[in-house]
């Protein structure tokens, strides 16, 4: 699954399942304690959330079959029903976000496919395109949005100090690791902030070109705010 949009490969899985026909499988997949017909469906080229389903489904009916002890049975019955309910969410939850995304394209469009950078440094960016228009009959206009952050880089000294000083190969492994998981949050929010300021009718004209992401004032780092650049700052 992409960032913030389906992948139109899924999307086509997706919507090639019917929710009746899906229904009646699982019950059958229940009442016979086996998947049988259900993998016909393709549900695992429907991205990681349906897949993920369906692989509990599968795991609660080995379960199940396994289970000999009427309580034992009944524990079991009762997470594979609830497996089966679990599956059948997922498709209409993918379904019902599939149609929001493709009414939402008509006027905005935000690229998720952003480029890993090769090596981190402390000065970290990540670019956002995006394309909008006012109405469908508008002409798209193409922009994108910047979002940089410098990382502090500064001791914590409320963890304890290590006993022994790692080498400088580790130390440096750390730190882009560190850096790794830094930029994927700045990544995250500067994607679902572009996407839910389009959601919520922001103009794409006023965007800016770029914009340095606001700081935890207690950790110095980031976190859920961070990226809203339409926010007032203080």
């Amino acid at each position: 699954m992409g960032e913030i949009n389906i992948p139109r490969d899924q999307q086509v899985a997706i919507a090639a399942i019917d929710a009746s026909e899906l229904d009646r499988l699982i019950e059958q997949a229940i009442r016979e304690e086996r998947s049988g017909d259900l993998h016909r469906l393709s549900l695992a080229n429907c991205g990681s959330y349906i897949a993920s389903k369906l692989h509990s489904l599968d795991q609660a009916l080995a379960r199940h079959r396994e289970a000999k002890a009427p309580r034992k049975r009944a524990e079991t019955g009762d997470a594979l029903r609830r497996a089966g309910h679990d599956l059948s969410f997922a498709v209409r939850a993918m379904n019902k976000r599939m149609e929001t995304e493709q009414k939402e394209a008509q006027l905005f469009i935000v690229d998720d496919h952003v480029m890993l950078p090769y090596r981190f440094s402390k000065h970290l960016s990540v670019r956002v395109s995006y394309r909008w228009r006012r109405t469908v009959d508008d002409e798209w206009t193409f922009g994108s949005i910047t979002f940089v952050h410098d990382v502090d880089l500064l001791p914590d000294f409320t963890r304890p100090a290590l006993k022994r000083k790692p080498s400088a190969a580790k130390q440096e492994q750390d730190l882009q690791n560190t850096l790794y998981q830094t930029w994927e949050h700045l990544m995250t929010g500067a994607l679902y902030s572009v996407r839910d300021y389009f959601r919520d009718g922001g103009d794409g004209e006023k965007i800016p070109d770029t914009f340095q992401a606001t700081v935890d004032s207690y950790s110095r780092g980031l976190n859920n705010y961070s990226t809203l650049f339409w926010r007032k700052q203080p």
